[in-house]
């Protein structure tokens, strides 16, 4: 008998969340839809062209050019791979801040090119001469990250963009969690605020898509030739994507969660999750922790070891950064209500973690 799925109830540090009904229902109904073969499945296929507009209406370009990825990894791969076909050196180099997602370094290595890891400064941002030092005449990327995975940090997009731009090199920003959000900011991150060339933003994050839905952007759609590979047995004749076969689901989903929620809902729900996280900084705070200031709806704070074991010892799902706090992400699915129900039972670790160990004499 199938085992009934997980639920949300205690999940806190990861980056995706409980779809929206109407996602839900969308996925399942062009869930065996192939949007990698067009010519065949005409309808999916315009509404994935339907799904690139509603993300370029997000990220502040007009008439965009891209698709449904599966994920954050594989439009970042993909914009790693058109600067690389871009690019006129053999050896071609990526830099980007130690912020940056893992899977920079999955397309490194799979592509074959230098990556260029610099620094972030005192704010968890990337460190804009540490990159400038960085760069050179065989860069072919710069990137940027947009809503980071440890901090939530957005680094200097302009600035980074303009660097990138004075060496000829391309600039990707990720915002793979942060694109959902950002808009009911006053920070710049989208291709209005800099010269974005490429642009990760997946639905099925803050989006409330359903898994899998990512997304890349493209600012010029000659980019998206770099990609493109001839398909002689399909109706169409050439394919710019990296996987071939994909479920509609994906593009169905993102594109049914815009529709249900772009912008009033997607508005409300940022307010609600920062405050959730500026509420449980506080309550952090209150309790003696160092606690980094969430930009966005994610809180990082120096829990101990053994505290954190306990916690997911008790069933929270939490993680920690690189640098060892714990993290918490503020999804839509996290409520008041669940918070303090989590500081209850991170106040109670505390207390036995903490305790004094009893004497033999």
């Amino acid at each position: 008998m199938p085992a009934e799925p997980q639920s949300f109830d205690r999940v806190l540090s990861s980056m995706c969340t409980d779809p929206h009904p109407a996602a839900r229902e969308a996925a399942v109904d062009f869930l065996a839809t192939n949007p990698g073969d067009p010519g065949t499945y005409p309808t999916i296929s315009a509404l994935e062209d339907d799904a690139v507009d509603a993300l370029g209406e997000i990220a502040g370009l007009t008439d965009p050019t891209g698709y449904i990825a599966s994920g954050g990894t594989e439009a970042n791969i993909q914009a790693v791979r058109i600067a690389r076909e871009r690019a006129e050196t053999a050896r071609p180099n990526v830099v980007m801040p130690d912020s940056g997602h893992f899977s920079f370094r999955k397309a490194a290595d799979i592509l074959e090119v230098d990556l260029r890891i610099v620094p972030t400064d005192d704010d968890y941002r990337a460190d804009l001469e540490a990159a400038r030092a960085s760069v050179d005449e065989e860069t072919a990327l710069v990137i940027g990250v947009a809503g980071t995975t440890e901090y939530g940090r957005v680094d200097p997009i302009p600035e980074l963009g303009t660097l990138a731009h004075e060496v000829d090199a391309l600039f990707h920003v990720d915002a793979a969690w942060g694109g959902y959000v950002l808009p009911f900011t006053d920070i710049p991150w989208n291709f209005e605020h800099a010269p974005v060339d490429t642009m990760t933003i997946d639905p099925h994050k803050m989006g409330q898509a359903a898994i899998p839905a990512g997304g890349l952007l493209v600012r010029d759609e000659t980019l998206l030739d770099e990609l493109a590979v001839d398909t002689p047995y399909l109706e169409t004749t050439a394919q710019a994507t990296l996987t071939g076969t994909r479920s509609g689901a994906g593009v169905a989903s993102a594109l049914a969660a815009f529709e249900a929620l772009w912008p009033d809902g997607y508005a409300a729900q940022y307010e609600r999750s920062q405050a959730n996280a500026e509420w449980l900084a506080g309550e952090l705070e209150n309790l003696g922790y160092d606690v980094i200031e969430p930009t966005l709806p994610l809180v990082a704070a120096d829990v101990p070891t053994q505290t954190f074991d306990a916690l997911r010892a008790d069933g929270w799902r939490v993680s920690r950064t690189g640098n060892d706090e714990m993290r918490v992400v503020c999804m839509p699915h996290v409520t008041r209500e669940m918070l303090a129900a989590f500081l209850e039972d991170l106040d109670g670790c505390r207390a036995v973690t903490t305790a004094p160990v009893a004497s033999d004499d």
